[in-house]
């Protein structure tokens, strides 16, 4: 007797249904039934990204997610109120609140993917009294609409939950918060979900900090629904600004007080290659920039820039040693234009390398970019530090440096030429940006890492182009 195939659940059709390709994807959604679309799509718990989904435990109160545009922030939100308001037990009351009362409506409430669609689909739809602001549901639990506008409303009421939503467009974020946090105390335990795409207000950070505070990521790609199409023309286009960083991976990208390099001066001096034009320039073909990680494999030498009659005077690679095998080995390109513009060509920095396979990356680095001369810092090593880069290349055209000045003060001088115009970013190098925006006047260092080796190897070879007195020469290929 012949055993009949297991169905499959609907968490395996689903599943299924995610890996294929958008255009497979939407040929069999197209073929569904009405009653598989709303069962798939009500199953919201099942394919949900694990960024939208409620902290697990009990300790704690706020839950903030930030995302990028288009991640689902909206639906994740309006499930987790639906749950809350229609489990068994006593009535709640929740408060909505938006940037303004029509944002409320529009996108919380009326929204396709806001409380009245979510209700449809589980079959405990809401009842809406636009007039009042106010939704109430089968078993007698309210959701009252506020607005960051009008930070009073919220004093007086008493809330079980709350669910803010884009809390960064707020007029007023701190006295709405506040004004909320104060009312939030009804029942057992008391929380609020904070739904937003980042921006550096100081809110955000405070909330971030707090120690009852979990808080969830998410990119605009993860939505399985969302064109890809639209994900590939959003990502050439932005991806690696810090636009593109904020509004589409969700990070929160802020300004450190004193910082050297800020995120907008990082931003005005960003240009394409010369000889090149559009976002492709380390945009969608690598996250550093032309040079990521083996990508000096994949992209020929770029000719006529980098040779002798071409726009550029000169090439330098800028290197800058990691002290343990376990560190990051800084690997930049630099170049000076004969329009007189300094340009950060590539970051090909490299983690975790032996010494001669970080040396092997510089020396590959040189030869690609026809460069007429290798900086090396010798601090770490002197010895050892020329001795593999020969190994590497013979022919190295090698220079040792050795530091006499920390690292933030050899960057100001490079930091006042990107400040003036004089100094530009042919690319997006977002790891060598977190380090350049990490560099504090007077000293400190307060970005990613230990140290800003990247940012170290962009100073030593932008200050060897920036010396005067040396004859400008270009190697060839």
């Amino acid at each position: 007797m012949r055993r009949r195939r297991p169905v499959p659940s609907l968490r395996d059709r689903i599943i299924e249904l995610s890996r294929l390709p958008i255009d497979a994807r939407i040929a069999v959604i197209a073929k569904m039934t009405p009653a598989d679309m709303i069962m798939i799509d009500a199953a919201f718990e099942i394919w949900v990204h694990e960024g939208q989904i409620a902290p697990a435990g009990e300790g704690w109160r706020t839950w903030l997610m930030m995302a990028g545009r288009g991640y689902g922030k909206t639906r994740a939100g309006a499930e987790w109120i639906t749950a809350l308001a229609t489990q068994r037990g006593r009535p709640v009351r929740i408060a909505l609140v938006a940037a303004t009362e029509g944002e409320a409506r529009k996108i919380m409430v009326e929204g396709e993917s806001g409380l009245i669609a979510v209700g449809r689909r589980r079959f405990k739809r809401p009842r809406w009294e636009p007039s009042l602001g106010r939704l109430t549901w089968p078993g007698g639990s309210q959701a009252q609409i506020f607005s960051g506008e009008n930070p009073d409303g919220l004093r007086g009421p008493q809330h079980d939950f709350a669910w803010c939503d884009e809390l960064a467009k707020w007029a007023h974020p701190d006295s709405t918060w506040d004004n909320l946090q104060l009312g939030l105390r009804s029942g057992p335990r008391p929380r609020a979900l904070v739904t937003t795409t980042p921006r550096p207000i100081p809110l955000l950070r405070r909330i971030g900090a707090e120690p009852w505070t979990v808080t969830t990521h998410g990119r605009t790609s993860d939505n399985i629904s969302m064109s890809e199409r639209f994900v590939s023309i959003m990502t050439a286009t932005y991806g690696g600004t810090r636009l593109g960083r904020q509004e589409l991976d969700g990070e929160l990208i802020e300004d450190i007080e004193g910082a050297l390099w800020t995120r907008e001066t990082i931003e005005k001096c960003r240009t394409p290659l010369p000889g090149k034009e559009g976002p492709g320039v380390g945009g969608a073909e690598g996250a550093s920039g032309i040079g990521s990680p083996g990508s000096l494999r994949s992209h020929p030498p770029l000719t006529p820039p980098c040779q002798g009659g071409g726009f550029f005077r000169r090439i330098v690679v800028g290197v800058d040693p990691p002290a343990s095998a376990a560190g990051t080995c800084g690997i930049s390109v630099c170049g000076l234009g004969r329009n007189g513009i300094y340009y950060v060509l590539a970051d090909e920095s490299a983690d975790g390398l032996s010494p001669a396979g970080w040396a092997r990356a510089a020396a590959r680095t040189a030869r690609a970019w026809g460069a007429d001369r290798v900086i090396a810092e010798a601090n770490q090593g002197g010895d050892m530090v020329k001795a593999v880069l020969k190994a590497a290349a013979p022919s190295l055209p090698l220079r040792l440096v050795h530091a006499s000045r920390g690292k933030v003060a050899r960057a100001e001088p490079v930091a006042a030429l990107f400040e003036s115009g004089e100094a530009k970013l042919a690319g997006r190098f977002p790891a060598l940006e977190d380090e350049l925006a990490g560099l504090v006047a007077g000293g400190r260092y307060e970005g990613p890492g230990r140290s800003p080796d990247r940012a170290d190897a962009m100073v030593w070879a932008m200050t060897f182009l920036m010396a005067p007195g040396r004859e400008p020469r270009v190697r060839g290929l």
